[in-house]
C-alpha cells in the first residue's frame, strides 16, 4: 500500500460514534448546512417503508433541529407498492421519468441517482440503497457527519461487514473479485477503501454536479474514481457504519455487474470504446446450455451543471 494510502486511513477513516449525534446537531445549527437523503428504489416494498420510518424517526423528527432536511425515494418503475409505501412511511416519492423529461430515461442505478439531483435541494445529497434489513440511522448520520464537521471532507463512503448467509465478511462478492483488483492496479491511491462499490455515500452538491454519472452499475466505481480525479484523495473519507444485511444476487446479475464496473473502469483508462459492450452468460435448458446475451452498459449522463433545466433552477 502507498505511504499516501496508509496516511489517508489515519487521517480520513472514521466511526460512526467519533460523531456523536448531539455533535452533528450543533453543526447543522452552526452551519445550517441542507441534507438530502436520496432513496433509488425498484420493487422494494419490502424494506424501503422501514428505512424512511427510522431516518424520520431519528433524523428528522426526533431531535431538536432535524439533521435530514429531506427524504426522496426516486422510483424507476416498480410493480409492487414501493411507492405507496415510502409515501406512508413520510418520503417524497418521485418518479424517475418525471425528472428531465426531455431526456429519455435510461435504465439502471446511475441513472436514478443522476435524475435525482433534479429533484432535491440539499448542499449535501446522501444515498442509501432502499433494499437495507435492519437498518440503523447511523448508515446516514455517520456518512454526513464529516460533511458537516470538516469543510475539507467533499465525498464520503459507508464501510461496513457484509456477511453473505451465516458466513461473516463474505458478502461483496463483486467488489473482491472486480473493483478492488481494478482499483489496486489502476487507481493505488484508492485501495484504502472498504466498500468501494457500497450504496451509502454522502457528497457535497457543489462535487456530484461536476461528475459524469455512468448510469449503470458502474456508477459507484466510476462517482469514485472521477472525483479523486477532481479534488483529491485528502477530501475523500470513510466511515464505519457496522453491518450492512441486504438482499443478494444471483451468480449471473453479478456477472452483468462486473461486466459494467470493468467496462466503467476501462472508459476511465483509456476514453475509447469497447469493442463489444455485450456480455453472453449460459442457462442450462432441455436440451442443454442456452447462451443469453445481455448489453453491458455503455452510456454516461454528463455533469449535471452542464444541464439547462438544472443550470435555470439554479437561477431561479
Amino acid at each position: 500500500m502507498l505511504e499516501e494510502v496508509e496516511r489517508w486511513l489515519a487521517a480520513r477513516s472514521w466511526s460512526a460514534a467519533d460523531r456523536p449525534l448531539d455533535q452533528l446537531l450543533d453543526r447543522k445549527r452552526a452551519t445550517g448546512t441542507t441534507v438530502s437523503v436520496v432513496l433509488p428504489a425498484l420493487d422494494e416494498e419490502a424494506t424501503v417503508g422501514r428505512i424512511v420510518e427510522v431516518i424520520r424517526r431519528d433524523l428528522i423528527d426526533g431531535p431538536a433541529i432535524a439533521l435530514v432536511d429531506e427524504i426522496v425515494v426516486i422510483d424507476s418503475g416498480s410493480s409492487d407498492g414501493t411507492a405507496r409505501v415510502a409515501a406512508a412511511a413520510g418520503a417524497r416519492v418521485v418518479h424517475r421519468d418525471e425528472l428531465l423529461p426531455r431526456i429519455p430515461a435510461l435504465p439502471g442505478k446511475g441513472e436514478v441517482l443522476w435524475r435525482s439531483l433534479l429533484a432535491t435541494t440539499g448542499e449535501v445529497v446522501c444515498f442509501v440503497d432502499a433494499d437495507l434489513r435492519d437498518f440503523d440511522s447511523a448508515f446516514v448520520s455517520g456518512i454526513v457527519g464529516p460533511l458537516l464537521t470538516d469543510p475539507q471532507v467533499q465525498f464520503v463512503k459507508a464501510m461496513y461487514d457484509r456477511p453473505l448467509g451465516d458466513a461473516p465478511g463474505q458478502g461483496g462478492r463483486v467488489t473482491e473479485l472486480v473493483a478492488r483488483p481494478l482499483l489496486n492496479l489502476h487507481w493505488p491511491q484508492l485501495a484504502g477503501f472498504v466498500q468501494p462499490l457500497g450504496g451509502e455515500y454522502a457528497v457535497r452538491r457543489s462535487l456530484l454536479e461536476r461528475l459524469p454519472f455512468p448510469v449503470g452499475y458502474g456508477v459507484e466505481l466510476g462517482l469514485l474514481v472521477d472525483a479523486l480525479h477532481t479534488v483529491g484523495l485528502d477530501a475523500l473519507a470513510q466511515v464505519d457504519v457496522g453491518v450492512r444485511l441486504h438482499r443478494h444476487q444471483d451468480g449471473q446479475a453479478l456477472g452483468r455487474m462486473a461486466a459494467a464496473i470493468y467496462r466503467t473502469a476501462q472508459l476511465r483508462l483509456s476514453r475509447g470504446h469497447l469493442v463489444r459492450p455485450e456480455l453472453t452468460q449460459f442457462e442450462r435448458g432441455p436440451a442443454g446450455f442456452v447462451p443469453r446475451t445481455h448489453p453491458v452498459d455503455t452510456e454516461e449522463r454528463p455533469p449535471m451543471a452542464g444541464i439547462e433545466e438544472y443550470a435555470g433552477r439554479r437561477v431561479a
